[in-house]
């Protein structure tokens, strides 16, 4: 089996090859395809040293599967081009999640939903997999009528240059005597271009309500995601779906406070069994001993943690929920090759 890995230098490439070796793809042929920049460059694989070749060249080398991490653009260009020589692609951008003839799947929930002749196949949005996951059973059993999202998001969802903002923010406060309130302000003026933020504001000692681009009705592109997304992968596109996202300065995963009502009344105990039975979900929730799930303890994990499963006094029909999964792992690069093992069992 020949597999290439578009964008595979990238913090969520790099995972992707990490959970291939783990999860008994290390003696296929590995392609590592990158952007001009990175071509030529050695990276590690299951103890062997692959170069990093272009994405024209992995798509001559004919790939029976290719998994995407290179972002929108790179995969509205090349899916196409990998699908015409009959290659199998699980794109984690956001270019095919909407399309109608592209499932968009998370293994445990959907998979069905792939044919023997899709090509092209959309890995959703690392927010709204946790998200439906977690849900997925309940939904099957209750209904959900609606849900209310606000989601504390890790800053390893954007990329390797957010890591980077926040490791230089954290450093240059230690290194000096400086409020942390004004520590951006100066930076910039003492740093200049050596200083090159990810995020329009520090995210060091902060959190902002603010992810992706803003659109005209006042929400972000990554709060539309978990609207569409939910009900795509649900198959149930009345759920009405409100979402806050929020940027916070953890390394470890997403975090998420649900509220879901249901269209019909509910048994407490049987829906934190249902959560607890959902494949790859791990039910954390003892608050006597403290323990509910937090970023850390999901850290390099591929399950997704929920606790604090709480009713709602305040709506019938509506419980509270706190949702925790690895955005690099389960919210990404996991799910994608959860979809490439489906497909070659079949």
């Amino acid at each position: 089996m020949k597999i290439a890995v578009v964008g595979a230098t990238g913090l969520v490439g790099g995972v992707m090859l990490q959970v291939l070796q783990e999860r008994g793809f290390a003696e296929c042929e590995v392609l590592a395809a990158a952007s001009a920049k990175s071509v030529g460059k050695e990276i590690d694989f299951a103890g062997r040293k692959i170069k990093v070749m272009s994405v024209d060249d992995a798509i001559a080398a004919h790939p029976d599967y290719a998994v995407f991490s290179a972002g929108a653009s790179t995969s509205r260009q090349y899916a196409p081009l990998f699908a015409a020589v009959g290659c199998t692609v699980i794109d984690n951008s956001s270019c095919w999640r909407m399309h109608d003839d592209v499932p968009l799947v998370v293994p445990e929930i959907n998979m069905d939903a792939v044919t023997p002749d899709t090509r092209i196949i959309a890995n959703p949005n690392c927010s709204t997999i946790q998200l439906v996951l977690a849900l997925s059973r309940l939904h099957r059993r209750y209904r959900i009528h609606r849900l209310v999202v606000s989601t504390y998001q890790s800053i390893t969802g954007t990329g390797i240059k957010a890591v980077r903002q926040l490791e230089a923010e954290e450093d240059y406060f230690f290194r000096h005597d400086i409020a942390s309130s004004s520590l951006r302000p100066t930076m910039e003026k003492d740093l200049g271009e050596k200083y090159q933020p990810a995020y329009p504001n520090q995210i060091f000692r902060n959190l902002f309500p603010h992810g992706g681009d803003f659109l005209p009705d006042g929400y972000t592109t990554e709060e539309e995601k978990l609207v569409n997304e939910t009900r795509k992968i649900l198959d149930t596109p009345d759920i009405m779906v409100s979402a806050t996202v929020v940027r916070v300065p953890v390394v470890g995963g997403h975090s998420e406070s649900v509220n879901v009502e249901f269209h019909q009344e509910y048994d407490l105990d049987e829906a934190r069994q249902l959560i607890a039975n959902t494949p790859g979900v791990v039910l954390c929730d003892n608050p006597d001993a403290n323990l509910y799930p937090t970023p850390v303890m999901a850290h390099n994990r591929d399950e997704v943690f929920v606790g604090r499963v709480r009713r709602d006094p305040s709506q019938p029909c509506s419980l509270n929920m706190w949702v925790v999964s690895d955005n690099l792992r389960k919210g990404a690069a996991t799910n994608a090759i959860q979809i490439l093992e489906k497909l070659t069992q079949r």
